[in-house]
This record gives structure tokens, sequence and C-alpha cells, in this order.
């Protein structure tokens, strides 16, 4: 197996050789046997942390596994589940192991901790510090994407269940920005600097401005944004006079949760490593 790099023009290289490469969302809404049947050969599949979310059985194609730090390092290495994890990729087609940051606390886990794979470092906490919205993280997938657009000309890039929806079995957290990515998502894919299979239907706004074509797009988008507005207005008052109700109930939950004992990513966070 080949090293992987750990610095940008490397990385730029490394996706550079493949024709298209795919990034699939840990999601309900991504389909790997059909992504499969869809590309052809010269496709690099990309997947993130969890994996068994999406894979039911071992992957033996063209793949590479991104996994995300935290202030603890890889989360899949704190976690221990790499073996797990690592699991689903045993075939010749595995390239390794990309241990990606998106922010500057987040702190990379060595290669060995990855065991006798092909490891790679990549750091985008730079390219991020004035872009993405304060006190939320990028997720790993979406930071990806973005660098990869702006870094690898002329490669296909392909997102995969990107819904940014919560399903039955899988949660959002709250630590990232969806509405914010998923702006951003699709302006990139309507200028067709990525492709957005599953989870991207046609909007309420796509089939408005379909069937008043004589409407500029943006006068319906301005009129959206004004009803919008008024709606979110009403919605506040709701929720001013409903947390009136419940803020014994928050107190509370705050005592509770300040005697829980502290986790160990909490307490680097509090040590500043």
């Amino acid at each position: 197996m080949n090293r992987l790099p750990s610095d940008p023009d490397g990385w730029a290289g490394f996706f550079s050789r493949h024709r298209t490469v795919v990034l699939v969302a840990n999601s309900e809404a991504a389909n790997v046997e059909a992504l499969r049947e869809s590309f052809g050969d010269g496709v690099l599949f990309v997947f993130f942390n969890k994996v068994y979310k999406v894979l039911k059985a071992p992957f033996d194609g063209p793949s590479l596994l991104v996994a995300r730090s935290s202030i603890a390092g890889a989360n899949i290495v704190h976690r221990r589940e790499v073996e797990t994890v690592c699991g689903y990729f045993e075939g010749p087609g595995f390239s390794g192991i990309l241990n990606l940051k998106a922010l500057a606390a987040e702190r990379f886990s060595e290669a060995r901790d990855f065991g006798e794979r092909s490891v790679g470092h990549l750091d985008l906490a730079a390219d991020f510090a004035d872009f993405y919205p304060p006190d939320y993280a990028p997720t790993t997938g979406f930071a990806l994407a973005l660098w990869l657009s702006e870094r690898c000309g002329g490669l296909r890039i392909v997102l995969a269940g990107f819904s940014a929806e919560r399903s039955e079995r899988w949660k959002l957290f709250h630590d990232h920005d969806w509405t914010f990515e998923q702006i951003v998502l699709r302006l990139m894919a309507r200028s067709g600097r990525i492709e957005m299979r599953g989870g991207r239907e046609a909007t309420p706004l796509d089939r408005i401005a379909a069937r008043f074509p004589e409407v500029p797009p943006a006068e319906v988008a301005l009129v959206a944004a004004e009803v919008l507005a008024a709606r979110q207005e009403g919605t506040n008052r709701s929720v001013d006079r409903l947390y009136s109700i419940v803020r014994p109930l928050a107190g509370l939950d705050g005592l509770l949760r300040r005697l829980k004992p502290k986790t160990r990513k909490e307490k680097l966070a509090e040590s500043g490593r």
C-alpha cells in the first residue's frame, strides 16, 4: 500500500489522479450498491468515520476512509473503533486513512494509532477559520467537498446522501451549522462545482420558479424570504411563551448536567490541550 500524503498539495495530487470522487455521507439517503452500479472505472469512493451506518458488508472497490479529529484525536481512535471501521476495507482497493481536522483545536492522531495501514493527515483549519459560522464546526464531508472543489479543478465531485436530515436511526448533532452547509452545497451544485445524489429533491421554490417562468428567480427568492421572515417572527413569539413555561425545568436540567461526570473530551477542552 502506497504511503499517503500529509500536506494539501500532496492530497490535491492524490485526488486528481481519479476521474470522479464520490463522497458517501453516513445517511440512509446514500445507497452504496446503487452508486457502484452508476459509476464505472476510475472512481474513488470516500467514506467517513462510522461507516457501519451506511455499509452492510465490506467494500472492495477503490476507497478512502476519512477519520475526523477532535480535541482528543481522531474520533475512531479515542472511541476504540479503528478495527471495527477498518474491517469494512480489507480489499486491495483500499487506499488508506485520511485523518482530517477542520478546527485549530482539533488534534491529529499518530499514524501508528490506526494500526498497519497507510495514513495521511490534512489540516483544513485555516480554510474555514474566517468562513464557517463561529461556535460551530464544519462536518467532515462538507469540509472535504468544499476543499476539493477549490483545489482540484476538473475533478468530478459527487456527494451522495448529504441530506442534512435526521433519520429514525441516526441523529444530527448541533455541533454543525446544517443550514449554512446546505446553502453552500446547493449553491455549489447549481454552479456545477459538485453533483448531489440522494436527499436532494426539487424544493418548493424550484417548483414555484418552474410554474412561473416569467418571474425572475431573484424575485421568487425575495418573496420567499419575506414570507419566511414573517413566519419566523411568529415562531419566535411562540417559543418565548413556551420557554417561560419550561424555564424551571431548564434550570433543573442544568443542575443535573453539572453533576454528571465529565467525559475525557470535556476534560481535554478545559485543560487547553
